[in-house]
């Protein structure tokens, strides 16, 4: 996995981290992340994808309705968001790699109260893993990586592979979260 802590403490950027990634590192790092959030979920049972943990730091600022927005996220939320997240990072990281100027945001995210089953859990990932790597087929043999933005103020400007690989940072962003949730729901069943 890559090393987003380094990032994260602002030692180094996005583009210094990714600089010599290929396609098909990003092949590996998805299904490397995917893998990995699969793994934290093993025993998890269909009480726990709805269980309402303790997060006195929830915050989401985006929520679609006010009323959530210090809400905590349930293991079905953070799956749907995390995958949106990296599945928007993938579909923008396609159409930089051929020759598509960033134009705004492109991101679609399931309903996430409607995620109720470690079925539809597993299935979002798979279903993701699926749609992040297929992102990548869209790539051409050369991509166009002259073709760049900055995402935010400080980010450092990033390409295709950059855009493609805040997706994972997001996700893993998120990793302690899901074994903060994993964990208060199969201690809440005992």
């Amino acid at each position: 996995m890559l090393d987003f802590a380094r990032v994260k403490r602002r030692e180094i950027k996005i583009p210094e981290l990714v600089g010599d990634l290929s396609v098909d590192d990003l092949r590996d790092l998805t299904n490397e992340m995917i893998d990995d959030m699969l793994t934290r979920i093993v025993g998890c049972v269909d009480t726990d994808v709805t269980f309402e943990p303790e997060d006195p730091q929830a915050r989401d600022p985006y929520a679609v309705d006010e009323s959530e927005e210090g809400i905590a996220w349930t293991l079905g939320h953070i799956i749907a968001h995390v995958t949106a997240s990296a599945e928007e990072s993938a579909a923008l990281g396609a159409e930089m790699a051929r020759g598509v100027e960033f134009h705004g945001r492109s991101r679609s995210e399931v309903a996430w109260r409607e995620v109720k089953t470690m079925a539809q859990c597993v299935h979002r990932l798979e279903e993701s893993r699926r749609m992040r790597l297929t992102s990548l087929d869209m790539w051409p043999d050369e991509p166009y990586l002259d073709v760049s933005y900055q995402p935010w103020p400080g980010a450092g400007v990033i390409n295709a592979v950059g855009r493609f690989v805040l997706g994972l940072q997001h996700d893993w962003g998120h990793l302690d979260q899901i074994d903060d949730v994993v964990s208060q729901a199969k201690a809440g069943r005992s």
